[in-house]
């Protein structure tokens, strides 16, 4: 079996969810079925950057050149983006449609988000959808045929050591970009309505509005107890995820949401939406609010601020509900996918 894939978006010093299912997928199935033949392909803006990174063995490095396409068994286009030229069998992964359902973006970058969707669309043999979610809104809106449409959600890495409840430090972390899509600023304001003692981490890059967002922090009445860190590395990231007592993921609209369900691998309690893709994937692992309730969200947070026998409830449920999400099942049920077509 022959199998190229657009590995273009696992190429970047700030990985974001869908670079890390990229490198997660690219690299699983390389090391659990490596009886395919693999090559991994990038456009031509990262080409010369992906030399950066070290390649599975036996897997093949290709710039994205749409002639040789059609000599493979399969393509799979890994952030719903198609090649123009014809492929012999195409899966697309779908991550999440807010582009087109919700204001997040330019109207410029909505236009061209959705032609490049409808394109994979309909061009596809397989849609893969990393959310029950987001398998709705795909046969919904881009009026995809419900048999062509496979559920994999994502996996996260749990690590080794959980620290105990004990150990932690009174902080809240919210992991993802800071912008209007995350419900960011209506994560400080429900914030400063809680009694002090504790403090708020939002840890991400800056995104779509995230000027802002962190005008409205530095003038609030808790700029003190906020931290805005940036993007943050992996190893930033672990530490947080070692001190802190909650986190908090309020966001509008996800496809998946990897952070709620890699919190609760780490034995942090989760206050996360009870809509889009977030209620799913949590299960009755989590807290859910309504994202557009400041006063519920702010109620949550302080009740769990409150009760650490609730807490640890929530981090019991929690690590068992995260066991359920590795990437090696989401790997072998991409492969199943392939085989199914082939």
């Amino acid at each position: 079996m022959r199998i190229a894939l657009d590995a273009t978006y696992s190429i970047g010093p700030e990985l974001t969810g869908v670079g890390v299912y990229c490198r997660e997928i690219l690299h699983g199935l390389a090391r659990r079925h490596p009886e395919a033949q693999y090559r991994f392909c990038y456009r031509s803006h990262k080409f010369l950057k992906s030399f950066s990174a070290k390649l599975p063995i036996g897997v093949q490095r290709r710039p994205f050149t749409e002639s040789w396409l059609p000599t493979h068994d399969l393509f799979h286009a890994l952030n719903q983006r198609v090649p123009n030229a014809p492929t012999r069998r195409c899966v697309t992964t779908f991550h999440d449609l807010f582009v087109i359902s919700g204001d997040y973006s330019t109207a410029e970058f909505r236009e061209r988000f959705t032609a490049q969707a409808r394109t994979a669309a309909d061009r596809s043999d397989l849609i893969l959808c990393v959310s029950a979610f987001t398998a709705s809104q795909v046969e919904s809106l881009l009026n995809v045929p419900r048999s062509k449409l496979r559920v994999i959600h994502h996996g996260v890495h749990a690590p080794a050591e959980v620290i105990s409840h004990e150990s932690r430090e009174p902080i809240v972390i919210s992991v993802g970009s800071i912008q209007k899509r995350k419900n960011t600023a209506r994560l400080v304001e429900a914030f400063e309505q809680t009694r002090p003692g504790w403090k708020l981490i939002l840890a991400g890059a800056a995104g779509f509005g995230a000027d802002d967002i962190t005008a409205r922090i530095q003038q609030g009445p808790r700029a003190a107890d906020i931290q805005v860190t940036g993007y943050i590395s992996n190893a930033g990231l672990e530490a947080l995820y070692r001190r802190a007592s909650l986190f908090a993921f309020p966001s509008l609209d996800e496809g998946f949401g990897i952070p709620v369900i890699e919190a609760m691998a780490w034995g942090i309690p989760v206050i996360t939406s009870d809509r889009s893709a977030l209620a799913e994937i949590s299960g009755e692992a989590a807290m859910h609010v309504n994202p557009s309730d400041t006063a519920e969200l702010a109620h949550a947070l302080q009740t769990l601020m409150d009760q650490p026998g609730l807490r640890r409830q929530l981090v019991t449920l929690g690590r068992e509900w995260a066991s359920r999400f590795t990437w090696d099942r989401a790997v072998d049920a991409t492969w199943a996918a392939y085989r199914e077509l082939l």
